[in-house]
């Protein structure tokens, strides 16, 4: 069972080095990864890990907090022992806090070049993330970059990212250290495809691709599934993160969306379904379409799944999935690897729908 059998071309991505966070590899041929960051005080232990769990849950791999104070330092070994997934500490402006949360035995650093200040501060956050074998993640955002690049091209440019990111790299690589990860984000669509584009064809370090401040779930989602997409299209991307003003647990599914729409990575079902029109012939069509998939949600199993509500489309769709209902006047037609299954009244469809996908889960 699988959600792309009509797929005939396969994206062939630019191979990156490969570096390890926590237990968890990013780049090289490891897969993409879904990561997103938590939306609670990190001090408040017991909220961040609640959050955490959530989103382990539903395919989160990686995940990032915020660092602003010493009392989220102090949190952070207490959240990294209830957790499964790597633990990732962002850091701005205080490079003692960098430190500070590599000792508290962290996964992975974040820190943001536009602020982190003097070279000899990013110097002694390398020295001990050397010597524990931290990778760090160089993290751009147009809305942070240096001064002084500002004054070189006016504005934060797809070109004044990537300078800000060689330079930066320059100085890791000049002190010995490689276990990096790069980030180059904005909040519009064409600057950061831009930023990635250009500094992909420079180096060979993973990426983690975003965009930054991509607004509400819906207007945020479109713009974060064109930019993520378009790159992972052309080959660019080891790792992910869709940003939402939204719960987190909306930017991981959205994340995995991507993904299972390009063929990249297989969790859960790939439904479709139709969008209706005045050929409908059943009651409650998108309702019945929601509740399946919320009914479903807790499946990992990579299944394609059709719900159609009408004669049209319908049968040939289900027929296409792994399984699939055609509805029409009152009923459902069930359709099982592209044969007919049985007939159910409308009623009934989400109840023996749910009930014959776990079957096929368990079998």
């Amino acid at each position: 069972m699988t959600n792309f059998k009509f797929q005939k071309e396969k994206i062939k991505r630019k191979k990156t080095k490969q570096i390890r966070i926590g237990h968890v590899t990013v780049g090289g041929e490891a897969p993409i990864r879904v990561q997103s960051m938590t939306k609670t005080h990190t001090s408040n232990i017991s909220e961040t890990v609640a959050q955490i769990k959530r989103l382990e849950k539903i395919g989160c791999e990686i995940i990032r907090v915020a660092v602003p104070d010493m009392d989220s330092v102090h949190a952070l070994k207490e959240i990294k022992r209830q957790i499964k997934i790597p633990l990732i500490a962002d850091i701005h402006f205080d490079y003692k806090l960098a430190i500070k949360s590599i000792e508290q035995c962290v996964d992975g650093l974040r820190i943001n070049p536009g602020n982190i200040g003097e070279r000899n501060k990013i110097i002694e956050i390398l020295k001990v993330a050397r010597e524990r074998e931290i990778p760090i993640r160089i993290g751009v955002n147009s809305g942070s970059l240096e001064k002084s690049l500002l004054k070189k091209y006016g504005y934060a440019s797809a070109e004044a990212m990537v300078e800000s990111a060689i330079n930066h790299i320059k100085l890791f690589e000049d002190f010995g250290f490689t276990l990096i990860k790069i980030s180059l984000k904005a909040p519009d669509v064409w600057r950061t495809i831009k930023a990635y584009r250009m500094l992909s064809k420079k180096v060979d370090y993973p990426l983690h691709l975003g965009v930054t401040e991509a607004g509400t779930q819906f207007s945020g989602t479109i713009k974060s599934s064109i930019a993520i997409g378009t790159l992972l299209m052309e080959g660019i991307g080891d790792t992910i993160r869709v940003s939402l003003t939204a719960p987190p647990e909306e930017e991981v599914r959205v994340g995995w969306e991507i993904l299972k729409s390009l063929g990249l990575r297989e969790r859960g079902p790939l439904i479709v379904s139709c969008p209706t029109c005045g050929r409908l012939e059943i009651d409650n069509f998108t309702e019945i379409v929601l509740e399946i998939e919320k009914k479903l949600s807790h499946i990992k199993k990579p299944l394609h799944l059709a719900i159609m509500g009408c004669v049209v489309n319908g049968p040939g769709e289900a027929k296409d999935a792994d399984f699939g209902v055609a509805c029409g006047r009152g009923v459902g037609i069930f359709f099982k690897n592209g044969k007919f299954y049985k007939r159910v009244k409308e009623s009934e469809i989400i109840q023996e729908f749910i009930k014959e996908v776990e079957r096929m889960v368990e079998n």
